[in-house]
C-alpha cells in the first residue's frame, strides 16, 4: 500500500513541477512573445484599453495622445499634424504591432507596463483609478520640423537637424509621409486597408528615409576622406594634391570627370581646400587611392559607418528605434576605392549618418550619440529618466575639425554663395550622387553647420531622384532650416 502511495505522491509532485515550469515559461519566458502575438485578443483589448501616455515636442506641443471614446477599447490614439511628426512618433494601431518610432521604442512606458512604473500601477490598483502611461518629452523643435517638412514638400527625401554639442535631434523629416490617424482607427477593416495601401511598394511612406533608407552620399563623403587625410599629418588645407580634368579609374578605361572647371586645378594640381570647395572628383578619387582603403574605412567607421545606430529605447522599454548601418566597401580594388571615395559605387549612407558627420566636424571631432527623448515623466509628473549627452567617438582632432570647417566655409563663400546667410558663417558640403539606369537621375545632398565660428546646429538634407545638383535641390532647404533655428 505504501508503495502505491509513494508512487502517487511522486506523480502528483511531478505534475506540480510541470505546472510550475509551464506557468513560468508562459508568464516570464514567453510573456513578451505572447503579448505581442496579433492573435492574442486579450492583449489587444488590454493595450487599447490602457491610457497611453502622450508624446510631446520640446515646447510641449502634443504630437500623440490618447482620448476617451465610447467603445470597447476605451481610448483612441490620435496624432496632431500626423504626417509632420510620423517619422518621430510612428503609429499605434488596432491590428499592427507598433514597430517604429517612439510608439515602439517607448511602448512599455507609454502603456504604463514598464518596471519603472510598478509603484504607479500598484497605486492605481489600490485606489481603483485608471493606470496611466508615462509621457515622452522629445527634443523635436516644432517650428524647425515644420520648415523642413514644408521645404521638402512633395519631393522624396529627408532632412535631419542635430544640436551640435549634445546630439539631440531637433528635426527629423521624411517625405512622402503618412497620417498615423488612419492606422489608429478602431475600424479594423479601415485600418487594415490603410496599412496595406501605405506599405505597398518600395517607395512606401512608412519607410523613414532619414534612418532606414541608404543612398549614395556623393561628394558629402569627401569630408570623411579629407578628415582621414588631415589625420595623417601629411596634409594641410593648402597641400597640393593631384587633380586634373579627368582621371582614369585604376585598371579600367573608365574616365572620371569633374562637374566644374575650377575643380580641375592648375597643371593637374589643386589645394585640398580648393578640392573641397569645388568638389573635385579627380582629386578625391586619387586621394582616396593614395590614402588606401584602410585609412578611409577607419575614419568612416569612427564616424558611425558599418554599425546600426540606436536612436532611442532599449529592449526593456520596447523595440529600440535604430538607423540602418551606413556602408563603405570592404577591401575594395583601387577602381572601386576611387569611386567610394567620392561617395559613389558601394558607399551608402542614411541622412542621419551624414548629419552626424557634420555634427562631429562642428563639435571638434567629437561624435555624439543621437537622441530623440529629453525626459520621461510619470502621470504625476515625476521625472523617470532624463538622458545625458554621450560621446560615441573622438573621430579626429580639434585641429583637423578646424581645418575641415575652414574648407567647408569655402564651399559656401567660393562655390555656392546662394547658401550664405547674412551675418552668419555657414560651413557646408554639397553632394550630387548619380543614380538610376545609365546614371540618369540624381540624389541631391547637402550637409553643414552654423554658425561656423560657434556651431549650434548641424543639418543633412537629401532629395532623392531629382534632376539638379545637390546645391540646388537640397541647399535651399538646409539654409531655411538654419535660418529658422538660429533666429529663435
Amino acid at each position: 500500500m505504501n508503495k502505491y502511495l509513494r508512487q502517487l505522491f511522486t506523480a502528483v509532485v511531478a505534475l506540480f513541477v510541470i505546472l510550475g515550469l509551464s506557468s513560468t515559461i508562459i508568464m516570464a519566458v514567453r510573456a513578451n512573445a505572447l503579448n505581442n502575438d496579433p492573435r492574442n485578443a486579450r492583449s489587444l483589448y488590454h493595450q487599447l484599453g490602457a491610457y497611453r501616455g502622450a508624446i510631446l515636442a520640446s515646447d510641449g506641443t502634443v504630437m500623440a495622445k490618447s482620448e476617451p471614446v465610447n467603445d470597447a477599447f476605451k481610448y483612441l490614439r490620435t496624432y496632431s499634424n500626423g504626417p509632420l511628426y510620423a517619422p518621430v512618433t510612428g503609429f499605434f494601431s488596432i491590428n499592427q504591432t507598433a514597430d517604429r518610432g517612439l510608439e515602439a521604442s517607448r511602448s512599455m512606458l507609454l502603456n504604463g507596463e514598464a518596471d519603472s512604473l510598478i509603484w504607479q500601477r500598484a497605486k492605481a490598483m489600490l485606489t481603483g483609478t485608471t493606470n496611466q502611461g508615462a509621457s515622452i518629452e522629445t527634443s523635436i523643435d516644432p517650428k524647425l520640423q515644420q520648415v523642413a517638412y514644408d521645404q521638402l514638400g512633395t519631393r522624396d527625401g529627408a532632412a535631419v537637424a542635430i544640436e551640435v554639442n549634445t546630439g539631440r535631434i531637433l528635426a527629423m523629416v521624411s517625405t512622402p509621409s503618412y497620417d498615423p490617424n488612419k492606422l489608429a482607427t478602431h475600424d479594423t477593416k479601415a485600418a487594415s486597408q490603410a496599412y496595406n495601401e501605405l506599405s505597398a511598394g518600395q517607395n512606401s511612406p512608412l519607410i523613414n528615409r532619414a534612418t532606414s533608407q541608404l543612398y549614395p552620399p556623393g561628394s558629402t563623403f569627401k569630408t570623411i576622406v579629407a578628415s582621414a587625410a588631415l589625420e595623417t599629418g601629411d596634409y594641410q588645407t593648402d597641400t597640393k594634391i593631384p587633380a586634373g580634368a579627368s582621371y582614369t579609374l585604376p585598371g579600367t578605361a573608365t574616365q572620371l570627370p569633374n562637374a566644374e572647371a575650377q575643380a580641375d586645378g592648375v597643371n593637374g594640381q589643386i589645394s585640398l581646400q580648393e578640392a573641397v570647395a569645388w568638389s573635385s572628383n579627380t582629386a578625391f578619387a586619387q586621394l582616396g587611392v593614395k590614402l588606401g582603403a584602410s585609412k578611409v574605412s577607419d575614419m568612416a567607421t569612427k564616424l558611425g559607418f558599418g554599425s546600426t545606430i540606436t536612436i532611442d529605447g532599449t529592449e526593456s522599454t520596447g523595440t529600440p528605434m535604430t538607423a540602418t548601418a551606413s556602408t563603405f566597401p570592404s577591401d575594395p580594388t583601387d577602381d572601386k576605392l576611387a569611386l567610394a571615395s567620392i561617395g559613389q559605387g558601394d558607399t551608402t549612407a542614411t541622412p542621419l549618418q551624414m548629419a552626424m558627420v557634420a555634427q562631429a566636424i562642428a563639435n571638434n571631432g567629437k561624435l555624439m550619440q543621437p537622441t530623440l527623448v529629453d525626459r520621461v515623466r510619470a502621470a504625476d509628473l515625476t521625472v523617470l529618466s532624463q538622458p545625458k549627452p554621450q560621446t560615441m567617438a573622438n573621430a579626429f582632432s580639434k585641429d583637423s575639425a578646424d581645418k575641415l570647417t575652414t574648407m567647408m566655409e569655402s564651399v559656401v563663400s567660393e562655390a555656392n554663395p546662394q547658401l550664405a546667410i547674412d551675418g552668419i558663417k555657414v560651413a557646408a558640403k554639397t553632394g550630387t550622387a548619380q543614380i538610376g539606369t545609365d546614371n540618369s537621375a540624381i540624389d541631391g545632398w547637402v550637409i553643414g553647420f552654423a554658425p561656423a565660428d560657434d556651431p549650434q546646429i548641424a543639418v543633412a538634407v537629401l532629395v532623392h531622384n531629382t534632376d539638379v545638383y545637390g546645391s540646388l535641390a537640397a541647399g535651399p532647404i538646409m539654409r531655411a532650416m538654419m535660418q529658422e533655428a538660429l533666429q529663435q
